[in-house]
């Protein structure tokens, strides 16, 4: 293949594209494949010599389609959305087009520019304060880990790079039990070590973190000589929902001088609509805030914006300028490699351009506050059915339910075998959690063009399929 040919096959994909989204509803969500089918499927060996590009898009539908999960399924209702839309669609082609590595100012000042404009317009959609700056990130991940490795150079007095921990007290994050597993592998890599993630008790129907247990654990640690380093705190965390009080637990990390860090990689999106952010409170103390516009807002994997108080504490953490990433003779650029762990970046921000434009904030509010509704409307129809039980309440679109009906030995087993038994019907897809050590089965609405109706089908499904199984 060539460029001659390139327009032809790309208005083939174009064509292909439309067709999938416009009829991806009437597929089972899931993949309905076994394991080893698709490995199976292809060549061991690849091949000496040119295929037709004929022949690799055959084997594109005939092999690869069937094993893939359709994350852009109107009735995906599983873990949070990876979502997309028709303008991010367009604009990441054209960045595929382009092809730009934006690891500096210079390499494409366009990429550098705009990312810091979209990240204004997304501090302004969020109403945070104008002292954050932000920088697009590939996930919610690389986000989490720079916040730690900053927060342990801040208690280091920024020796930790050059000195490493040997010989120095061990340091303490602290965290409620509702976080998400990123932040383990954060502490991993930072070095820190998981011994020295302290778990902090929780209470109430957010799931959040107890601010005087957290006092308390702070105050304890520095009792026994051991050096506390930052608290990470949760806005709506990927197994409930669960969400810190923000403003109180800031309020104790100041007392002690802790970087914060505030994780609402899904619920983020929701601060857009004024409504939701009773649920942050208090969240302009925190020194690092991170939301992924990937999983709710129409725009692409991978887009994670994290806003920062002061950028250049994190600069000075990961900044390295050998001469030739240096840009001479242009004052007051940023080199947003030096922001974060990879030093290639791709130009993520055009997808958000594209995407804010299409749609206005007011178009996006919209979608956001219907999937909430619709959840809750669901929600409110399975805690009125006698054999169902609600284990915890909407946080947003997110909620929990166990089939408990009278007589049922092993609700766990049940579950499990419930929320398979669904999957492989194919009409929705959910996932499980535990719940104060039960098995509980999640839902969660927010793929781009989910309906109502669509929600409504969840309704059916899951009854119909729970009551077959007793």
């Amino acid at each position: 293949m060539d460029w001659d040919s390139f327009a032809e096959w790309g208005e083939k994909a174009a064509r292909w594209t439309q067709d999938y989204h416009q009829t991806v509803k009437d597929k089972p969500v899931r993949a309905q494949t076994e394991p080893g089918d698709i490995l199976n499927a292809l060549p061991e060996l690849p091949p000496e010599q040119a295929q037709p590009i004929e022949d690799i898009f055959q084997d594109f539908e005939q092999i690869v389609m069937p094993g893939i999960t359709h994350w852009q399924h109107p009735r995906f209702f599983a873990y949070f959305n990876a979502n997309t839309s028709p303008p991010s669609v367009l604009a990441e082609f054209l960045t595929s087009a382009i092809a730009a590595q934006c690891m500096l100012w210079q390499t494409s000042p366009a990429a550098t520019e705009m990312e810091t404009r979209m990240m204004e317009w997304l501090r302004h959609a969020l109403d945070l304060p104008t002292g954050f700056a932000g920088v697009i990130q590939d996930s919610a991940s690389s986000a989490t880990l720079a916040a730690v490795l900053t927060m342990r150079e801040k208690a280091l007095s920024w020796q930790g790079n050059q000195q490493g921990l040997f010989a120095q007290k061990p340091l303490r994050v602290y965290c409620s039990a509702e976080v998400h597993t990123s932040i383990d592998r954060a502490i991993w890599v930072a070095g820190i070590g998981q011994q020295n993630l302290v778990r902090v008790l929780t209470k109430g129907d957010w799931r959040g973190m107890d601010p005087v247990a957290l006092e308390q654990a702070i105050q304890s640690d520095l009792d026994s000589g051991l050096h506390p380093a930052g608290v990470i705190l949760s806005v709506g965390g990927t197994s409930v929902g669960g969400t810190d009080p923000v403003e109180e637990c800031l309020k104790v990390a100041a007392k002690y001088g802790l970087y914060t860090h505030v994780d609402a990689a899904w619920a983020g999106s929701a601060m857009i609509c004024p409504e939701y952010r009773h649920y942050w409170q208090g969240v302009e103390r925190a020194d690092s805030i991170v939301f992924n516009p990937h999983k709710w807002l129409g725009v692409q994997f991978d887009c994670c914006a994290h806003f920062l108080k002061n950028p250049e504490d994190l600069v000075q953490t990961l900044a390295i300028s050998p001469e030739f990433l240096k840009t001479h003779g242009k004052d007051g650029i940023i080199n947003y490699s030096e922001w974060s762990v990879p030093l290639g970046r791709r130009f993520r921000a055009l997808k958000l351009w594209f995407v804010i434009r299409a749609y206005g904030l007011e178009g996006l509010r919209t979608r956001l506050r219907n999937h909430v509704n619709w959840s809750v409307d669901l929600h409110d129809r399975l805690a009125t059915e006698p054999d169902f039980e609600i284990t915890t309440k909407p946080m947003w679109s997110l909620w929990t339910f166990r089939y408990a009906p009278d007589g049922a030995v092993d609700l766990d087993d049940l579950n499990l075998r419930l929320v398979n038994a669904i999957n492989d019907d194919g009409r929705i897809y959910l996932t499980q959690t535990r719940v104060d050590g039960n098995l509980t089965i999640r839902f969660q609405a927010g793929q781009f063009e989910t309906t109502e109706d669509d929600v409504r089908v969840a309704y059916d499904v899951i009854t119909e399929i729970a009551r077959s199984l007793t």
